[in-house]
């Protein structure tokens, strides 16, 4: 029987002519991607070089807070605290960057000055006088006293009808304390000096119509750098952001 024209492969299937593959569909290319930006090297800022900032304080004046919060932002500038007596705060200007002084402040018009706070002067007598019994006393209860002037006093108070004391002052404020301790006599300080220098022999009360004692900062105007701004930022309150 005569075959078919058209052949059959296995299965019966019939076979492409001449065997063709089918042809592969050629796959379009796009644009060339742009090659990717260098990236912008940002500029360091140069470190800064190491020094100090040296504030000097009174005897009694408490800065803790604000050196604390400027080690925090400075910590490449070293805070160097210093004493200053009361009797040498204005000469001690020369010497530091800033001082937390006692007003008033003699010749300060060559100088910044900024009021911080007012202390309460307190009344500092033996725990064996009679003071004690009262919570707060006026100039009236200390009539008849022997009141203690040291040599650095910073209060300046005239008590009416005191009695003066028949020894030479005391040098200063640690040793009019000292001698009100052995039962004699009594000494008016700002609230500071008192806590400053507690015993466990004397106590204090607060003398309400006693002349307050004023604390500022202070700095020579010619040399208001960055970091005396910084240092009165930090003492206003300023956050780390904000503007001066």
């Amino acid at each position: 029987m005569a075959n078919g024209s058209g052949s059959r492969g296995r299965g019966g299937a019939p076979r492409r002519a001449g065997g063709a593959k089918p042809s592969a569909t050629k796959r379009t290319t796009g644009a060339k991607k742009p090659a990717p930006r260098a990236r912008a090297t940002p500029e360091r800022t140069p470190a800064e070089e190491p020094r100090s900032f040296v504030l000097g304080a009174i005897p009694g004046a408490t800065p803790g807070k604000w050196i604390a919060l400027w080690r925090e932002r400075m910590p490449h500038v070293t805070l160097e605290l210093r004493e200053v007596p009361v009797a040498t705060q204005r000469s001690a200007l020369d010497e530091v960057d800033a001082a937390l002084v006692r007003l008033p402040l003699d010749d300060a018009d060559d100088l910044h000055v900024i009021r911080l706070y007012e202390e309460q002067p307190v009344v500092v007598m033996s725990t064996d006088s009679d003071l004690t019994a009262a919570e707060e006393l006026d100039l009236a209860d200390l009539a008849g006293e022997v009141v203690i002037v040291p040599a650095d006093d910073v209060v300046h108070v005239t008590v009416p009808d005191a009695v003066p004391p028949a020894f030479t002052p005391p040098a200063d404020t640690a040793d009019a304390i000292a001698t009100v301790a052995a039962g004699v006599g009594v000494v008016i300080v700002p609230m500071s000096l008192a806590r400053a220098h507690r015993r466990r022999d004397v106590e204090y009360r607060v003398l309400r119509d006693g002349p307050v004692s004023a604390v500022a900062l202070a700095w020579p105007r010619e040399r208001t750098t960055p970091d005396v701004d910084t240092f009165v930022g930090i003492v206003r309150g300023r956050t780390a952001q904000s503007s001066r």
